[in-house]
């Protein structure tokens, strides 16, 4: 789990991150939590919820983290998508380029090195501007959720996400285009 991601979770619990760095020995960070009084029982078989199957939509996913990819890949896959997922995010962007219209949906990270997922989105609303692209981040002061919707972003997502929330984001995000467009791709 990336640095942006960790620090994004502690601060939506109120929390707080401080990092010793001392040469030669390593880093420490120190995680601080509120201390709770109250107790939640949490249920051991948690109701699953049911998401709609895709059809077989070809789906570019773009993580700079290879077990997000992975997880991406077999969950999307498993819901009835065709997933091209990749950590180099210039590669998919040649890949877009070469191809746009063998895509239907574009789902990017936000911090990666060389390019961000606002950038990439950028790149492909301007050969596609019909793409619906999701932005994934786990923390960005760089770009908030209001200025990716300005940007043309279909839909901004907080990692870390359960695969059944992405599912459904990603189904209602197709959902949304084709009913606009009147057909995939």
């Amino acid at each position: 789990m990336g640095l942006a991601v960790v620090h994004g979770i502690i601060k939506s619990c109120h929390g707080a991150v401080s990092v010793e760095n001392r040469i030669g020995e390593g880093a420490a960070f120190h995680v601080y939590f509120q201390k709770s009084t109250e107790y939640e029982q949490i249920p051991t078989h948690a109701p699953i919820e049911t998401t709609k199957k895709g059809n077989l939509e070809k789906i570019l996913f773009i993580d700079d983290e290879q077990v997000i990819v992975d997880l991406a890949d077999e969950v999307l896959t498993g819901l009835g998508y065709q997933v091209v997922a990749t950590t180099n995010n210039r590669h998919a962007l040649k890949l877009f380029k070469n191809n746009p219209r063998d895509f239907d949906l574009v789902i990017t990270d936000q911090t990666m090195p060389g390019m961000t997922g606002g950038e990439i989105a950028q790149e492909v609303l301007c050969i596609r501007p019909d793409m619906p692209v999701i932005l994934c981040t786990g923390f960005s002061e760089t770009l908030s959720k209001e200025q990716a919707k300005a940007l043309g972003i279909a839909e901004y997502i907080i990692k870390p996400f359960e695969p059944s929330e992405i599912g459904k984001i990603v189904r209602e995000t197709l959902y949304t285009r084709f009913s606009q467009t009147g057909s995939p791709g």
